[in-house]
């Protein structure tokens, strides 16, 4: 099975809260992630907050044209439990 996003949210700090086709919930904390030329424009935490679900691409993108792969995301996320949902 392909990973891809199916659900995203924006948290404080550069995070987000990420559901994976696999049912996986957790939190991404993109803080160190933000370099570039592609990226360090989304420092701006009014860019970051612009992030949309791209369903073509199965993953998360921004107005700028950034993207991140889903393996990429899957592989930062911190699962949370149920009870923490």
């Amino acid at each position: 099975m392909a990973m891809h996003v199916t659900d995203v949210e924006t948290l404080e700090n550069y995070e987000l809260k990420l559901t994976f086709n696999n049912g996986v919930t957790g939190v991404v904390d993109l803080s160190n992630a933000l370099w570039g030329e592609m990226f360090e424009p989304l420092s701006d935490p009014l860019l970051f907050r612009q992030i949309r679900l791209d369903p073509e691409l199965g993953t998360v993108s921004w107005p700028n044209g950034a993207d991140l792969a889903p393996e990429f995301l899957y592989d930062l996320i911190q699962p949370i439990s149920n009870m923490d949902q």
